[in-house]
Parts: C-alpha cells; sequence; structure tokens
C-alpha cells in the first residue's frame, strides 16, 4: 500500500496525545505495518508536507529512496511485505546519512541485526503502550547522531501490562481503529453519528489507560484482543 499520493487528503482523528512532538526539517520516510500505523505516524507531524513516503512494504519505501533524499526513516520491523530491518540495510546503503528508527512491534532485535553498526534506534512496541518518550527518544538520539535501545530492548525484560475487560462496543472500536479507520468512517461503519464516534474513541482510550490509538491498538494487540 502506498498512502504517499493522498496524504493530504487524510481525514484528522479526534484530538488525542499526539505520538510524537519533534520536529524534523528534512524529509520523512515512512514504511509501517498497514495503514493504522501509517495514519498515526502522519499525524504525528505537524507539516505533512516532509513526509515523502508513507508505504506498507519494502519494495516500494526503496524505490522511494532511490529518488529522493530523505533525513528520517521510521519503519516497523514488521511489514505488509518485506523485512523492516533489511530494509534499514539497505536503505542506509542508499543514503548513509539516512536517520533511522525502528518500532519493534515483536519486541526484540534478531540476533542477526543486534549489534549492527547501520541499526542506529530500536523501539520496543511494549515500551510505548504507556508512555510515548522512549519513541521521542529515539528520534532525538538519532537527530543527533547517537544510537539508542528502548528499556525492554536495555534490559531484555517486558514491562508488567495490565488487560482491562472491554465491553462489546468498545471491542468493535479497537478492531475499526486497527484497521485504520478515521472517526468518520468508525462513524459510518457503526451507523452513528461522527462525534459518538468521537466519543467512543475516547472511552476506549480511557477504559485501556492509553492516550492515544497507536497505544490502544499496541496494547490490544499485546492483551490478545485484536490483529493488525
Amino acid at each position: 500500500m502506498d498512502l504517499t499520493p493522498y496524504l493530504q487528503s487524510e481525514p484528522k482523528s479526534a484530538n488525542e496525545e499526539p505520538l510524537l512532538s519533534v520536529a524534523i526539517n528534512g524529509s520523512i520516510a515512512l514504511a509501517m505495518k498497514g495503514r493504522f500505523f501509517l495514519r498515526c505516524f502522519c499525524e504525528s507531524f505537524s507539516e505533512k508536507t516532509r513526509i515523502g513516503c508513507a508505504v506498507t512494504d519494502e519494495e516500494s519505501c526503496l524505490s522511494y529512496l532511490k529518488r529522493d533524499s530523505f533525513e528520517l526513516l521510521l519503519c516497523t520491523d514488521l511489514l505488509e511485505k518485506g523485512n523492516g530491518f533489511e530494509l534499514v540495510r539497505k536503505a542506509r546503503e542508499l543514503q548513509p546519512g539516512l536517520k533511522v528508527v525502528v518500532l519493534a512491534l515483536s519486541d526484540a532485535i534478531p540476533v542477526e541485526y543486534d549489534n549492527a553498526p547501520w541499526l542506529e534506534a530500536v523501539v520496543a512496541e511494549a515500551d510505548i503502550i504507556e508512555d510515548r518518550k522512549p519513541l521521542e527518544a529515539a528520534v532525538l538520539a538519532v537527530m543527533g547522531h547517537h544510537s539508542y535501545r528502548s528499556p525492554s530492548l536495555r534490559s531484555d525484560e517486558l514491562p508488567y501490562l495490565s488487560c482491562p475487560r472491554l465491553t462489546p462496543r468498545e471491542y468493535e472500536v479497537l478492531d475499526r481503529l486497527a484497521r485504520g479507520m478515521s472517526d468518520r468512517e468508525i462513524a459510518e461503519d457503526l451507523i452513528v453519528t461522527e462525534e459518538t464516534a468521537r466519543t467512543y474513541t475516547k472511552r476506549l482510550l480511557r477504559t485501556l489507560e492509553v492516550n492515544n490509538r497507536v497505544q490502544a491498538v499496541l496494547k490490544g494487540m499485546r492483551c490478545g484482543m485484536v490483529q493488525i
């Protein structure tokens, strides 16, 4: 999936704590597993014009990197097609000065990549479920030419996770969030008003005790409530 041509027309989600609040001056490339992650990360940047690539597979991302120069690549280790770590290796061969942060949905770095000099920053998904700071710290680190590993990857121990009980409606909303639906699309699918859909989303975030949609879906994934 290539969302790049549609960035400016993508609907904005309800107000919530942003995933990132770091200013990036150059072009940004996003390679994420699924429309959900692409949409949420796109919304993290105040200037969408900075995003020159928003795709879900390794090959498409490399195609953009061959055509244009980028400052930052944000990717997940799992992609719809390809491997995020291999993408990073190939991307750094194409653009040695590219800064890269990997979100490890598998909460681990494969042994063959762990000490690779081109793998600057990796954040375990477990570490951003209740706190966006590890992700911001990773971006700030690479922008300052430093390496970074989030707490779980440094300690090799995942944080405790409490899984609340969801109502049937909250399950429905979580499933639709994981599919990358906006509040408007959720409203149309559930046959309710957009304002009601926003209320459902806010209630879900409160129940899960998280601040944004990425944290909600990641927590849902770890609790076995939803899949991407």
